[in-house]
């Protein structure tokens, strides 16, 4: 997706949709959802399981998301049901979300065993 397209398009995916806000605090303008700082909640909770991955997803605007690796390559996309399937094309292997956290600890495991 080129830039342009990622700043007009969509925003129709469900999981673009604002959640009531549950405080004053985390409400914009009138009482409405801060739909920016939950954008930047999804992109951090999303880090959690790209950075073992050695990936990176950030909000682009308020209306798309980049995930970039370490090699510089970078993707845009539309919503997250479009950033696994980027991830997978960035690691070049499919992500299992059954057995993902299980290669984490028991790579986690390894690494804490005295040799």
């Amino acid at each position: 997706m080129c830039g342009m397209c990622g700043l007009l398009g969509g925003g129709n995916h469900w999981s673009n949709t604002t959640a009531p806000a549950p405080s004053s605090a985390d409400s914009g303008p009138g009482g409405r959802p801060n739909a920016r700082r939950q954008r930047l909640l999804q992109a951090s909770l999303a880090n959690r399981i790209l950075v073992p991955l050695r990936l990176r997803l950030d909000d682009f605007h308020g209306q798309s998301f980049v995930l970039s690796s370490p090699t510089g390559a970078s993707e845009l996309v539309g919503d997250f049901a479009q950033v696994w399937k980027a991830a997978e094309r960035m690691l070049g292997r499919p992500l299992d979300p059954l057995t993902l956290f299980a290669e984490t600890k028991i790579a986690a495991t390894l690494d804490q065993e005295p040799a």
